[in-house]
Parts: structure tokens; C-alpha cells; sequence
């Protein structure tokens, strides 16, 4: 008889996942840790919304994707890729339809009159790297690569109207990013770019091999305290984004959460919940 060795998986920690738990430690443990949070997760339309807008962009940097090259065969894919969970309603459904409609015509006119001299290089490339106590996880939307052999990673917001370049410098997603494609071009200048889709604004800053080594150092700390917390300790805590927050009737159940001046509808499903 032969037996298999059974060996445990590194845990992987993402920026979104980092993110969550620097936002809330609850909802990171609902989110991810506790399966009872699956219930009380519903969708978010500003998800479809930003899964939809991405599909498109994605298609319509792939050099190998012949069907999505005009403006208009780019709208049609925003109605191609829509996701419609998470929405109200029709109303406001076909209000964020059109939004992204608009907002792919203009960055595909914008593109088409002044193209990159950047070569699309990676497409919403998964990259991953070891940190030790855990692995680091990333999925950059697109990398770019300038004649000058500059490495240019893009993150689109499709949420935004506007960014600033300490914005683009300070993202924790982005500095996750420049560590991963660091890996894979050690010697290049890399660049990082935060596109506000909705608007076409956008702002680039130039990160140093040092700004990988610092941020790495700060990363791994963060990640094993992520990894190390004792769930049953952290104790709920009433911050702005409870008003609107699934998990909210978990939390009431902690005998120290504050539900006072939640609105009547969130009272009602702590209670039911």
C-alpha cells in the first residue's frame, strides 16, 4: 500500500486581502476566514461594474483579440461582458450601463488618437512570489514595455474620477505589484500607473529597486501579524462603513458592538440575524 505525505500549503495573503484586514479585521475574518460570513455576503454592483470595464480593456489591449480594435466594438463588449449582479434595479443598472459605455468610448478614442509607443506585454497576469512565513499573490491588470526598456505596470480604477501621484506612490496594491514584477525584471526602470477609466486621468510614479526591498520588509511584519491573530480576541468595533457593511448582524451578536444609530433597516436584520 502506498501513502501519500500530506503537506500543508503555505497560506497566501493578496492586496485585497491586506487591504480588507488594515479596513476591518471582522470583515476580513468574515470574508475569509469564518465560513459563517457566507450567508450574509451579497454582490456589489461597484464589483460587476469594475469586472465588466476590465473584460473590455483587457480585450481591447490583446493584441490577439481581433474583435474588440474600433470604438464601437469596444462598446459592444462592455454589453458582450456585463455583469449584472448587485444592482438595485433596472434604473440603476442601465445608468452604470451607459456610464461604462461612455466611459470605454473615451478611453478608446483617447488611445486610438494618440497610441502608446509602450508594447503591451502581460494581460491580467497572475504573479506570485514566497515572503517567508507566507506567499505573496497578485493579479496586475496590464504591463507595459517602453522602447527605452522601462517596465510599466497599470492598475485601472473604474471608481474613480481623479488620482494624484502620491496616491499612485502610497497604493498598497500597486507597491505589492512593483514587488512581483521586480522579481521578473530586476534590472529595469519600472513605472506604476493608477487610470481612473471613468475619466481617463491618471498618474505614473517611477519606483527604485530599494522601494521593493523597504516595502517588503514592512509587508512581511503585516503578514505575519495577519496571520497570527487569535480571531476569537478581536472584539467589533463601530467605524463609518458599518452602515453599509453584510456582516453587521455577525458583529451585533458581540455583546460589545454598538448598534445604536445604525438605520432601522440594519437594526431589523441585526435582529433577524
Amino acid at each position: 500500500m502506498r501513502y501519500t505525505l500530506s503537506v500543508a500549503r503555505k497560506p497566501s495573503l493578496s492586496p485585497s486581502k491586506i487591504t480588507l484586514f488594515l479596513a476591518c479585521k471582522l470583515k476580513y475574518r468574515w470574508t475569509y476566514f469564518d465560513p459563517r460570513g457566507r450567508a450574509f455576503f451579497r454582490a456589489k454592483s461597484y464589483y460587476s461594474f469594475g469586472t465588466t470595464l476590465h473584460r473590455v480593456l483587457q480585450r481591447f489591449h490583446d493584441p490577439a483579440d481581433t474583435d474588440v480594435v474600433s470604438v464601437e466594438q469596444a462598446v459592444q463588449a462592455v454589453h458582450q461582458a456585463w455583469v449584472s449582479a448587485g444592482y438595485t434595479g433596472p434604473e440603476q443598472e442601465q445608468a452604470k450601463r451607459e456610464l461604462g459605455e461612455q466611459a470605454i468610448r473615451d478611453y478608446v478614442e483617447a488611445h486610438l488618437a494618440a497610441p502608446s509607443e509602450a508594447v503591451t506585454v502581460a494581460l491580467e497576469r497572475f504573479l506570485q512570489t514566497d515572503m517567508g512565513s507566507f506567499r505573496l499573490l497578485g493579479r496586475v491588470d496590464r504591463i507595459d514595455e517602453w522602447p527605452d526598456g522601462s517596465i510599466e505596470i497599470i492598475d485601472y480604477k473604474s471608481g474613480r474620477s481623479d488620482v494624484e501621484e502620491a496616491e499612485v506612490r502610497g497604493d498598497l496594491a500597486m507597491n505589492c505589484y512593483h514587488l512581483l514584477v521586480r522579481e521578473t525584471f530586476p534590472e529595469r526602470p519600472i513605472l506604476a500607473t493608477i487610470v481612473a477609466v471613468r475619466t481617463g486621468n491618471r498618474a505614473t510614479v517611477g519606483f527604485a529597486p530599494d522601494d521593493a526591498d523597504r516595502f517588503g520588509q514592512d509587508l512581511r511584519v503585516l503578514g505575519e501579524e495577519i496571520l497570527g491573530t487569535d480571531w476569537e480576541e478581536v472584539v467589533p468595533v463601530r467605524i463609518p462603513a458599518c452602515e453599509t457593511c453584510d456582516f453587521v448582524p455577525l458583529c451585533a451578536r458581540h455583546p460589545e458592538f454598538d448598534i445604536s444609530g445604525l438605520t432601522l433597516s440594519r437594526r431589523m436584520s441585526n435582529r433577524d440575524g
